[in-house]
Formats: C-alpha cells, structure tokens, sequence
C-alpha cells in the first residue's frame, strides 16, 4: 500500500497515488505501476480527496507519475464496462475540472507517455514540463470513443485548432519537442531532473504573494474580456499588507 510522508492526517493512506504535503506545495504521484499508471475509479476518488485538502488549504500542487510513465490513459477493463449513465455523469471530466480550478497553481511533469486520460489530467494543470521521452496522444477514437475528460476543447485553447484536430481525428503523437514547439510544455528536461526542475518552478511561485498567483489565476481563467475583473481583484490586492511590503523590500533594495 503506498503512503505519503509530512501529511497532517497519518492515519491516511491512498492506494494509488504517493502524497506529501509540505508547508508550501503538495507532490502527488500517480502510483499504479502495474498498470503504468492508469487512471482508475479509485484514482479518481483519491485525487478528489487530494482536491479537496487543496482546495481547504490552497498551496501549489505538483503531479507526476511514477518510474518512466505519467500515465498510460484511462482503465480500458472500467471504461469498457461503463454505460451511458457513467458517461454523462463525467466521471474523470469533473475530476480533471476541479483539479482545473484549484485556486493555487498546479503543474504536471510529465516523463514518457500521457495517453488517453493521462494526457487531459496533464491538460487540466496551469503548466506542464516534460522530459525528452515525453509523449501526448489521444487514442480514444480507436477505442470506440472520444476523448471526453477535456481534451476535446481544452487541446484546443493550449495548441490552437488545427494541431488539436490532428491529434484528436488524426491520431497524431506530440512528442517532447512537437509539444514544446506548439506550447503545451514549457520545457524539456532531463529525466533525472524533472522533479528538481519542477520544484524549482514551485519555489519561484512560493516566493511570489500566494494571494497574487491565486487572483491572477481566477482572472486568466475567466471567460471573455474581463477589464472589471482586472480592476476588482487589483484594487483588492492594493489594499493588502502583502503588497505594502514586498513593494517596500523591492524599493529599500533599489536604493542599496
């Protein structure tokens, strides 16, 4: 049974997925390497609970996937078994949604293959990195199915419609480089670095107001032109302790 280390609950324990929290990031790690990872019914359960102390206690959430796969895509022997009930009630699209709207920034590195449902819970983060055997596909269709945790229209927002359209009726791959290239990783480490480079990412978000990262990204994720919401959420950051004194720090630098 996996565990996780520095959580505030001991007595937790998840069965797929490898968690620790620390004060100011959560590292989950999918954790089925029988299956290369496979998202899964109970995944999806643990990775609500997951959201849900996030969403109590919102810091950055780091997700990467064990060994040298992120993850292999849905369970075939579940999906083949569900109907149109399970179907409508999204079962992954409304995980990867919450997982979308956490209020703190998350981000996927992404060593080797992301596949299928794999790839959309990569889609679902702020931001992704990924190593030189990174692989993005979406091989529903050849299932029988479409990709229907997001992929659909959120490939389109991040690569634009026509590389989406190619991935998703083409069956083409985006490998590390086509990936970055069209901007769905923001770069391309070594294997053996990914997770130091991706804390390094979480240690300049941490140094960053917590208040700030969390009101940008609610406005960036807004709908439509939002110059209101720009200037409410501003005049609520103006009026902060926070913002007096890094812009104070920053000043009493500048003049050293």
């Amino acid at each position: 049974m996996s565990q996780y280390s520095e959580t505030h609950d001991p007595e937790i324990r998840f069965e797929t997925l490898e968690v620790e929290w620390r004060e100011d990031r959560v590292v989950v790690e999918l954790h089925r390497p029988e299956a290369r990872n496979a998202i899964n019914a109970e995944m999806i359960a643990e990775l609500h609970q997951v959201c849900a102390r996030i969403e109590a206690d919102p810091k950055p959430l780091l997700l990467t996937g064990h060994g040298t796969v992120f993850a292999g895509g849905a369970d075939i022997a579940e999906l083949r078994e569900r109907g149109r009930e399970q179907a409508l009630a999204g079962i992954n699209s409304r995980l990867f949604e919450r997982l979308h709207r956490l209020q703190a920034p998350t981000m996927a590195a992404v060593d080797g293959f992301a596949l299928g449902g794999g790839a959309e819970l990569s889609y679902a983060c702020d931001i992704r990195i990924a190593t030189p055997t990174a692989v993005f596909a979406q091989p529903e269709p050849g299932l029988g199915i479409i990709a229907g945790a997001g992929a659909c229209w959120r490939l389109k927002e991040l690569v634009g419609t026509s590389v989406a359209k190619q991935v998703l009726l083409g069956g083409f791959k985006l490998d590390a480089e086509a990936a970055l290239r069209h901007g769905l990783v923001a770069e391309i480490v070594p294997s053996e670095e990914l997770r130091e480079r991706a804390h390094g990412l979480i240690d300049r978000m941490a140094a960053s107001s917590a208040m700030a990262l969390r009101m940008t990204k609610m406005v960036l994720d807004a709908d439509g032109v939002h110059p209101l919401a720009d200037d409410l959420t501003q005049a609520v950051l103006f009026e902060s302790a926070d913002k007096h004194d890094r812009m104070t720090r920053f000043l009493e630098r500048k003049k050293r």
